[in-house]
C-alpha cells in the first residue's frame, strides 16, 4: 500500500470518531440565551384570581335585579327614618330642657299665687286700724287671727305640717334641744315646752323643733346652745 492511501485511511478514521463524539455529548445551550428566557419567565405577570372570578361570574337574572331594586328601596327607607328619628329626639331634647328652665324658673308660681288671699288679709287688717279709731287694738286682733288662719291653711294643702313636740319622747331626728329643765312631773327625756315650731313637708324635715327636754331633780340645769 502507498503513502497517500495510508494517509486517506487515517484521515477517514478521524473523521468517523469525531461524529460518534458529537453523537454521545448532548447539545449544551448558551448561557446567554437561558439567562433570558427565565427572566421573560419572572417578568410575566400572574393572572388576577379575584379579575378572573368577577370575569367569570355570570351576568344577574330579572330575579336577582328586582331583589337588588327591593332591597335598595327598603334601604332608602330605613335611612330616611333614622334621618326623622334623629330630628324628632332632637327637638324632643331641647323641648324638655326648655320646659325644664321653665319649671325651675316658676316652680313657686303655684304656692304664690295661694298666698295672695292672706296678702289680702294683711292689708284689710291694716286699712281697718287705720280707720277704727275706738276698736283699732280688737280689730288689729280680729285681722291678725284671719291672716295667720289662712297662711296656716295654705301649707297644710301644700303638704306643709307642724311638728308637735310638746309631751313626746325627744327625738334628734325631729327636735332640737335647747335646754334641759329638772322636773318631777314628767319622765327624763321628755320635751317639757317648744321655744319654736318644727315643719316637715309631707315625711322631709323642713325645720327642727326647738325644745326644752326634762331632767331628773339630781341633774343641773343645762343650757345647750342653738
Amino acid at each position: 500500500m502507498s503513502s497517500k492511501a495510508k494517509q486517506e485511511d487515517k484521515e477517514s478514521s478521524q473523521i468517523e470518531i469525531a461524529a460518534a463524539e458529537e453523537i454521545d455529548t448532548p447539545a449544551q445551550a448558551h448561557p446567554e440565551a437561558d439567562h433570558q428566557a427565565l427572566g421573560q419567565a419572572e417578568e410575566e405577570p400572574e393572572p388576577d384570581e379575584s379579575q378572573a372570578a368577577e370575569e367569570e361570574l355570570p351576568p344577574p337574572t330579572p330575579d336577582e335585579l328586582k331583589a337588588l331594586r327591593e332591597q335598595a328601596a327598603k334601604a332608602a327607607e330605613y335611612y330616611d327614618r333614622l334621618q326623622r328619628q334623629v330630628a324628632e329626639a332632637d327637638n324632643l331634647r331641647k323641648r324638655l330642657a326648655k320646659e325644664k328652665q321653665e319649671a325651675i324658673r316658676y316652680a313657686n308660681e303655684a304656692l304664690i299665687e295661694d298666698l295672695l288671699p292672706t296678702m289680702d288679709s294683711f292689708e284689710m287688717a291694716i286699712s281697718a286700724t287705720r280707720d277704727s279709731d275706738d276698736n283699732a287694738i280688737e280689730s288689729l286682733k280680729t285681722g291678725i287671727e284671719m291672716v295667720y288662719t289662712q297662711l296656716k291653711r295654705t301649707l297644710e294643702e301644700v303638704g306643709v305640717t307642724e311638728i308637735d313636740a310638746v309631751g313626746q319622747p325627744f327625738d334628734p331626728s325631729r327636735h332640737e334641744a335647747m335646754s334641759r329643765k329638772q322636773t318631777d312631773e314628767a319622765e327624763e327625756g321628755t320635751v317639757l315646752e317648744q321655744t319654736r315650731k318644727g315643719y316637715q313637708l309631707r315625711d322631709r324635715l323642713l325645720r327642727a323643733a326647738s325644745v326644752v327636754v326634762a331632767a331628773p331633780m339630781d341633774d343641773a340645769e343645762e343650757e345647750i346652745e342653738p
